[in-house]
């Protein structure tokens, strides 16, 4: 994320995959793939989980104090 902000990135789409994934042609299309875990999880919980997680990194790299260590 930190990299995507440096350099200029405007623009940033995420795609939760369902239980098998996603498509080849929709990987293929993908600046990069990212798994959450090996395990299957419901949509719902992905979507706050993801957002939880993007929410934590953007507060680490805006400096705020959201990380303890």
């Amino acid at each position: 994320l930190g990299k995507w902000r440096d350099q200029g990135t405007r623009h940033t789409a995420f795609i939760i995959g369902g239980a098998y994934g996603l498509t080849d042609e929709v990987r293929q299309r993908a600046d990069l793939v990212l798994s959450l875990s090996p395990m299957v999880f419901p949509h719902q919980l992905v979507r706050v989980l993801f957002a939880e997680q993007l929410y934590r990194a953007l507060s680490i790299l805006k400096g705020s104090g959201y990380h303890h260590g």
